[in-house]
């Protein structure tokens, strides 16, 4: 049995801590081309996959992802069912972007990986619906 969850693991018009904000679109690329599983990291560790994104899709506010942990009952999966681990990230390569005055506008990644992640770089990147 598995532990499934529901969350933005990117907020489209918003600065990150890194000042980068992804743009709408970013993810569509990556997304449309995606023949293999995204795996889910532990603090973007590789080698801790706690899981899989079951799906991934960008809608008017982010790049909103539904993940399932294989382990419910570790370490991972009691975190996220007690609340205590909500943030979620996601590894990237940039492939086009825009310099601006106030940072980076991301306007096409390629995406490797979602973590679930103590601090992540956009506040709003949290996990949502547990069940």
């Amino acid at each position: 049995m598995s532990l499934r969850f529901a969350g933005y693991a990117a907020l489209f018009g918003k600065r990150d801590a890194g000042r980068d904000m992804i743009r709408k679109g970013a993810f569509a690329r990556t997304l449309a081309g995606r023949r293999d599983p995204i795996p889910l990291y532990w603090q973007h560790r590789p080698d801790l996959r706690i899981g899989w994104i079951v799906s991934a899709s960008e809608d008017a506010r982010g790049l909103r992802v539904v993940a399932s942990i294989d382990n419910p009952d570790g370490a991972a999966g009691i975190a996220v069912r007690r609340g205590r681990m909500t943030g979620l990230s996601f590894g990237y390569r940039t492939l086009e972007s825009r310099q601006t005055p106030e940072g980076r506008e991301l306007l096409d990644v390629e995406l490797f990986e979602v973590s679930l992640v103590s601090r992540p770089m956009q506040h709003g990147a949290r996990v949502h619906l547990v069940s």
